[in-house]
């Protein structure tokens, strides 16, 4: 009796190790991707292009609720990891230019430092991080400072996305929404 006590106990311990992992609950703050062109994956499904897009923001998109978000839950002149959860990454597929700066074909982490009028936005190759704790400007590629506008219009889920491309002049801006602010990031390729 105490053999099959002991087998019963290691077979319910295997099973256990081996049982799939539940899954995590629906996050408050959900992962999107913009892409640039914005239809690009319809359109590679389509089969009407076979190149890579420029450029991809991978983010999550918390809610306003209520808050105050701008010098409220996001503090002027603080890092802040754009989003929630993982910190923004952007990636490009091909090299372009930002703020005059050029910026080599790569993923990179999106950091921001907002302020009431402008932000400094920040382009980092330390890659896959959980907001912004182990930020460190030793890994920064680029910094530029953009305006800021405000708008009647509140924006609910921070939002970000690629504006139109302007073919000939082969420039677009990279979107950036939540609660009454609005921000452009200029990128030529």
């Amino acid at each position: 009796m105490k053999n099959y006590t002991t087998l019963f106990s290691f077979l319910l311990i295997c099973s256990s190790a081996f049982a799939q992992p539940k899954p995590t609950e629906l996050d408050k703050s959900p992962l999107d991707v913009s892409y640039l062109p914005s239809n690009y994956p319809l359109m590679k499904m389509a089969g009407k292009t076979k190149d890579a897009p420029i450029a991809r923001v991978l983010y999550s998109r918390p809610q306003k609720n209520n808050r105050a978000i701008f010098n409220g839950i996001i503090k002027y002149n603080e890092l802040w990891r754009f989003g929630a959860n993982e910190a923004t990454e952007i990636e490009f597929f091909k090299s372009v230019k930002i703020g005059g700066k050029s910026v080599s074909k790569g993923r990179y982490t999106l950091y921001c430092i907002p302020d009431s009028s402008s932000w400094t936005i920040i382009l980092n190759k330390d890659n896959y991080c959980w907001g912004g704790f182990t930020y460190s400007s030793k890994k920064d590629e680029l910094k530029t400072t953009i305006p800021i506008t405000k708008g009647n219009e509140l924006v609910e889920a921070f939002t970000m996305y690629f504006d139109d491309i302007t073919p000939e002049a082969k420039i677009t801006n990279l979107i950036i929404e939540w609660d009454d602010v609005k921000a452009k990031l200029p990128i030529s390729f």
